[in-house]
């Protein structure tokens, strides 16, 4: 145990500081805000951070993205402003309904095919957090620096990562899949460069020890061989300390911290459980590991992490691909056995429409669920982790039948730590989707980006 710990811990100081954190064989658990005087965030030994305590809480922004668009009739909502009424596909966020943004009118006008032809499901992954015509290449790929990357160059040295890129499904960099676009453009939301796309991790396994295992990649990897060999959790480890702290905390902050520690103890058991179980039929063919065989798991825990991610401040930023766009998936667990993407080539067919409804929905409930997580976590001030979050979720492409990206389905949730006006259904008329963006990073504190994309400034009445 090294002096540091021991002084953050309180065996030879009385704070805790911004640089603490709770540490032990290869584990390293950063925790939530607290309200007790004297404890802030914990940070990793390595982070340059500065030694002054936390003060209010940060502004968290995601992006998620889901595939192939949305049925119009079912996922706009009936009235206006604060008077509207959710219609199908929005119905699971009833509940959260004042701390969410339905918008119309934001357009990619770049993901117009134009000269360029087919290609809308490349044009609309590639284009959603650029807002830039793609070169239309298998080999060649030129998009541009999506705008979570930007925020992250602004903030990510505040936290432990700039950024956190996930997806539900394997990354594919090369190679062609949409009329003659790169396999990038739809397998990958984030760009750090125009030619360089930030890869999303698929496999909750490596997020997992990415966020809570220490050192450098092959150090993590022995750890997590020698937790499995001695059948230990990560929490194992660092418990004695976790008690020395606990002693410490008001009352309100050790039922957070237990409730914290227990729920990186439980999405550590279900990581554990998809690794045990591989399905059958699959057997002969290399599986990652901890990739659950439900997608329904896979997604909610990809989610659950994405909130462990923001409670512990290990970043700000994150993007969440839930399917590439074109993603012809099944959804056998709501008895469709149809593709997706076929699905919503539907040809006005009325139950091709209901059921690609229906997988609107189903995606609909699973960010519904990781919507109220976020709303359950409280923060220092007594508001809630959703509060202080800005999250988009929507699709590149807005009618899948026509291919069009005008008019797309976006909602965004939070408040963004009071900044934004939730709550209602805002009709934009034809704005970029980028002045979203843009308005966006000000808030995150890029303040000083003027253009984004296609912009034409900042949305009004956000």
């Amino acid at each position: 145990m090294s002096k540091e710990i021991d002084s953050a811990l309180g065996r030879k100081s009385t704070a805790v500081t911004r640089r603490a954190f709770i540490r032990g064989a290869g584990a390293l658990i950063a925790l939530p805000a607290f309200a007790t005087r004297g404890v802030s965030r914990a940070f990793a030994a390595d982070v340059a951070a500065e030694a002054s305590t936390i003060t209010g809480a940060p502004l968290r922004s995601a992006f998620v993205y889901f595939p192939n668009g949305a049925i119009p009739s079912a996922w706009r909502p009936e009235g206006d402003g604060k008077d509207f009424q959710f219609k199908k596909t929005l119905q699971p966020l009833e509940p959260l309904k004042n701390m969410v943004q339905v918008m119309r009118g934001l357009d990619h006008k770049t993901a117009e095919g134009g000269p360029d032809g087919a290609g809308d499901h490349a044009r609309g992954g590639g284009t959603f957090l650029t807002g830039v015509r793609l070169n239309k290449s298998a080999v060649t790929v030129r998009a541009g620096v999506s705008i979570d990357q930007l925020i992250a160059r602004k903030i990510g040295h505040l936290t432990r990562f700039p950024s956190l890129e996930l997806a539900c499904e394997s990354a594919r960099k090369a190679g062609s899949c949409d009329s003659g676009y790169s396999c990038a453009y739809q397998y990958n939301m984030s760009w750090t460069s125009p030619t360089t796309p930030a890869p999303p991790e698929s496999n909750p396994r490596l997020v997992f020890e990415r966020l809570f295992g220490a050192g450098s990649p092959g150090e993590r990897r022995a750890n997590l061989e020698r937790r499995r060999l001695e059948r230990r959790s990560i929490l194992d480890f660092a418990l004695e300390d976790a008690r020395a702290m606990r002693d410490r905390l008001g009352s309100s902050d050790r039922e957070k911290l237990d409730q914290y520690l227990e729920g990186v103890r439980e999405i550590e058991t279900r990581i554990e459980r998809a690794e045990r179980f591989a399905p059958a039929d699959l057997a002969s063919v290399d599986s990652p590991a901890g990739v659950p065989a439900d997608y329904t798991e896979y997604i909610d825990l990809m989610f659950d992490m994405l909130v462990l991610a923001f409670q512990t401040d290990s970043t700000r930023v994150a993007t969440m691909l839930l399917a590439h766009d074109g993603s012809n998936r099944s959804f056998e667990q709501i008895g469709i056995s149809e593709g997706h993407h076929d699905l919503t080539h539907h040809q006005n067919r009325a139950d091709w429409i209901a059921k690609v409804a229906d997988i609107d929905l189903w995606y609909v409930r699973r960010f519904a669920r990781f919507l109220d997580r976020l709303d359950s976590i409280k923060e220092s001030d007594g508001k809630s982790l959703l509060y202080h979050s800005m999250i988009v979720y929507g699709s590149g492409n807005s009618d899948g039948n026509r291919h069009t990206h005008v008019d797309l389905p976006i909602v965004v949730a939070g408040a963004g730590g009071g900044t934004l006006n939730p709550g209602r259904y805002v009709k934009h008329g034809s704005k970029p989707m980028t002045n979203l963006f843009l308005s966006m990073a000000e808030r995150m504190g890029a303040s000083d980006l003027k253009r984004f994309g296609d912009s034409d400034g900042k949305l009004a009445d956000l």
